[in-house]
């Protein structure tokens, strides 16, 4: 029984600090995902006003809950402290089963974000990993006296502290920077273009289309196979889905940039056969203290290689007044929907070189001094 314990914490253990640590070289992809829960949650009509709230505070719940999720996974490995590490590794996995069942079972959240962007799992796949985890917690629990520690205390101790410290200057690197291991579809060397594209094995959605006829006050639905007579007034038709496809969404989806004049320019903007800046920033007045004067090397830099440099943002007529009402920079504007900025740009704002469809470099918000001294 021993043996049994020790490794069921093992294999507890290194899993609970893999996932922290692969959420952790994202911390904002951990607080988009708690970000489209609370959104679910309001829109549910479940306390909206709290979950508002709560949302406000999405990265700082990230960093905390990757941070907790690789301590209490090292403090399993090590055996100190058992009882504090067991029950919250059985506390962590209730609250992780309830969120990932309620995503496979609700349909509302494609994917929970257990792994991060690195690891990509369903939330069925999540769902049932949790419930997994969570019956070898409830073993760890019943079998917690053959947990010992594996080394002297003030080693493990030490090996907590570091691991507390790792964790925490990690995510403020990455947090500053950029991810370590960029694993979005937006990475340096992707062709943005081609990402748009169906990949070529997709397997469409099967759809069957219901219509909705109405005669004599009363309203019935009705196949495409069996569609009434002419004494029936259509009112509706609806298309369900009969059997789910496969890999038939693009990698990259809503990416669409939009001139002032509501004109999808995505096409031509990527098709440009030289190199350009794209410097994307979602609201301008709010941020544009912390890098304005680098901006101002940044445009001096463009004009002195001769490269384009576009704004896109989310807030375009903020871009517009700043950029070429207030400093007369005459620089093109293009927007974007704020939610594709999650995906595109992991700072605010951040600085793409582009060829064409292609990602050459990008830079932080907080690095783009980089990108003129490179």
């Amino acid at each position: 029984m021993k043996g049994l314990i020790n490794m069921i914490r093992t294999v507890v253990g290194i899993l609970f600090i893999i996932s922290g640590a692969v959420k952790a070289n994202d911390p904002h992809g951990l607080a988009y995902k708690m970000d489209e829960f609370f959104e679910t949650w309001a829109s549910s009509g479940f306390l909206p006003h709290l979950m508002n709230w709560i949302q406000r505070f999405s990265l700082e719940f990230s960093i905390v809950m990757i941070s907790l999720e690789v301590i209490v996974g090292l403090g399993l490995l090590l055996g100190e402290w058992k009882k504090f590490f067991v029950w919250a590794t059985l506390i962590l996995m209730i609250f992780f089963t309830w969120l990932t069942g309620y995503a496979a079972l609700s349909g509302k959240i494609a994917t929970c974000g257990c792994f991060g962007d690195c690891l990509p799992l369903t939330s069925m796949q999540s769902f049932i990993k949790d419930i997994v985890l969570l019956a070898l917690a409830i073993v760890l629990v019943l079998g917690m006296k053959w947990i010992r520690p594996r080394m002297a205390m003030a080693s493990n101790v030490l090996i907590l502290l570091l691991g507390v410290f790792a964790v925490a200057g990690f995510q403020w690197y990455v947090l500053k920077n950029l991810p370590l291991v960029d694993c979005l579809p937006f990475k340096v060397g992707n062709d943005i273009l081609e990402l748009r594209k169906m990949p070529a094995d997709a397997v469409p959605d099967k759809i069957d289309y219901h219509f909705i006829y109405e005669k004599g006050g009363n309203q019935k639905e009705f196949t495409i196979r069996d569609l009434p007579d002419s004494t029936w007034t259509f009112v509706n038709r609806k298309d369900v889905v009969v059997q789910k496809g496969s890999n038939n969404e693009p990698p990259i989806k809503d990416y669409i940039l939009m001139t002032p004049s509501g004109e999808d320019t995505t096409q031509s903007v990527l098709s440009l056969d030289a190199d350009y800046y794209l410097f994307y920033v979602k609201d301008v007045m709010n941020t544009s203290r912390r890098w304005s004067k680098t901006f101002n090397k940044i445009f001096s830099l463009a004009q002195e290689e001769k490269r384009p440099l576009l704004v896109v943002s989310a807030d375009p007529e903020g871009a517009q007044q700043y950029f070429n009402q207030k400093y007369q920079l005459h620089l093109p504007i293009l927007s974007l929907d704020a939610t594709s900025f999650k995906t595109v740009a992991r700072t605010n704002p951040e600085l793409y070189l582009m060829h064409g469809p292609v990602v050459k470099a990008k830079w932080a918000g907080d690095s783009l001094d980089k990108a003129v001294q490179k």
